[in-house]
This record gives structure tokens, sequence and C-alpha cells, in this order.
């Protein structure tokens, strides 16, 4: 599939022995990586052409010049308090935040967030909805919105979906900083490094993992876990049963248990 030109993400997709893993790239650095109205547009349609595409098997999140993501651009948000934005409008600028972060989270590849420097306000939401999040172990991250008069709104279910209820709503309520070694013992992201070499190899190892996995069997896996939180015991039970008997009569398990027992590596993997 085809992806669009872009100016304020770069798409990189590997090749060789990590081909179908795409990386996508803030690459405002001078600016600290902002969620302008342009990169949200621009990750949006990404992630809306990947919902289909499965020659991609993983995505990978991260920023330009060492930084991941300063969240929300205030510049912007000065200027619309100077032309006086209606309610209205900035209702319809909260609701594309909202399916911003919808949208990374329900991809069906499995997605890293590799966050460097620092991750602030909604840059936090969006790593939040990662299935891995890597960082350094010096990052800096705050939700800081409340100490600018705004509200956390709809990167809330999402940090609480990573980090649990009291501590998400602790750290969103005060605005507390703290650096990627705390996040690690919070339990808000899933490995630290002390050097971008050791970064990289986090991913590599999660790459390697993922790239095993049959697509299709991740893509259904994942939709389940996303439901799974919303639904009574009863319709639980069956949206597994429809899940499981959807595997078992895939191609991909006919596949994988076939190469099982023929002791070779199933057609999906490098």
């Amino acid at each position: 599939m085809a992806y669009p030109k872009t100016e304020f993400i770069d798409i990189e997709v590997a090749a060789g022995e990590d081909a179908g893993w795409m990386t996508l790239w803030f690459n405002q650095p001078e600016k600290r990586n902002p969620l302008t109205a342009g990169a949200t547009r621009e990750l949006r349609d990404v992630f809306a052409r990947l919902q289909d595409d499965r020659s991609i098997r993983g995505v990978t999140l991260r920023g330009r010049g060492g930084i991941f993501c300063a969240g929300g651009d205030l510049k912007s948000f000065k200027n619309e308090f100077q032309k006086k934005a209606d309610r209205c409008d900035i209702m319809e600028m909260s609701r594309g935040a909202a399916a911003l972060f919808d949208g990374f989270n329900s991809l069906p590849q499995v997605t890293i967030a590799m966050v460097e420097g620092a991750a602030l306000a909604s840059g936090v939401g969006l790593m939040c909805c990662a299935d891995v999040v890597i960082c350094a172990a010096s990052a800096k991250f705050s939700m800081t919105e409340t100490q600018i008069g705004l509200s956390p709104a709809q990167i809330a279910p999402f940090v609480i979906q990573r980090l649990g209820y009291s501590p998400a709503r602790r750290l969103m309520l005060t605005g507390e900083r703290f650096t990627g070694a705390q996040a690690l013992d919070m339990g808000l992201v899933d490995f630290t490094a002390e050097t971008p070499a050791q970064l990289s190899a986090h991913e590599m190892k999660i790459r390697r993992h993922v790239l095993r996995g049959a697509p299709g069997a991740i893509a259904d896996t994942k939709a389940l876990l996303i439901a799974l939180p919303k639904l009574t015991r009863d319709v639980a039970i069956e949206a597994a049963a429809e899940t499981f008997a959807q595997r078992f009569m895939s191609e991909e398990a006919n596949e994988g248990i076939a190469s099982f027992f023929e002791r070779r590596k199933p057609g999906w993997t490098q």
C-alpha cells in the first residue's frame, strides 16, 4: 500500500530481516516535536491506511532530535484565543485529538512508543496508546495540562488504560514530573535503557518476537483485548469463542499447525 507524502512526520519502512516494520518520526525537533494540527492530520491518515495493511507487521512511534513529543501546540492554542475561537471549534479540535488516540490505540499491528528526552501532556497520552513503551531512563514525563489551565481530557482513558485508575488520577491532577526510571516503577513504561544502543536493542528484541507471530492472529487478539474490559462476562465468553473459531478456521492456523508438525517455519516469518 502506498503512503502519502508527509510534511510533519517521516515514514520509514524497513527491508530485509525487518521487512514490514514501519517507523513514524515526529520531525520538528527544533520545536520539541509538538502535536500540531498538521502532525495530527498526517498521523490520522497513516493510521487509517494501516488498518487494512497486513504487509505492515509493526509500528514504532518516536521523535527526531532525541525528544519524543512535547504535547499540544501551545502556539496554535494562543492564536485560537486571540482569534476568539468559538466553543464548537474547540470541541471539534478535541474530537480530532480523540480520533488520533483511538486510531493509534486500535491499530491491528503491534505498536511501540520509543521515548527519549521528554513526553509531555498529549505526548504522554499518545505513548499510552502503544502496546509496548520503551524509554530512556533519563526521559522526563509530565501531564502538565492543569498547570496551564487546561484538562487532560481526551488522553485520560488511555492513561488509565495503561497505568490504572488511582495513579493515573493522581498524575493527571497534580501534573507531577518524573523520570523514565520512575515511570518504569509505576508501570507506565515497559523497558528503560541508559543508552541509545540499549533502546534499539530492546526494540529489535520486540520486533523479533512480533515477526514470528501471524499478522491476522495478532490483529484479532489485539481487537479482542481492547474489547474485553467493556464486556460483561457472558458477552466476553461469546466474543472469545467467536475469535477462537475464526482463528481456528483460518489459513494462518492451517499453515501454523502444519509448520509445527513439519518442523519448519510458517510462511509469514522472514
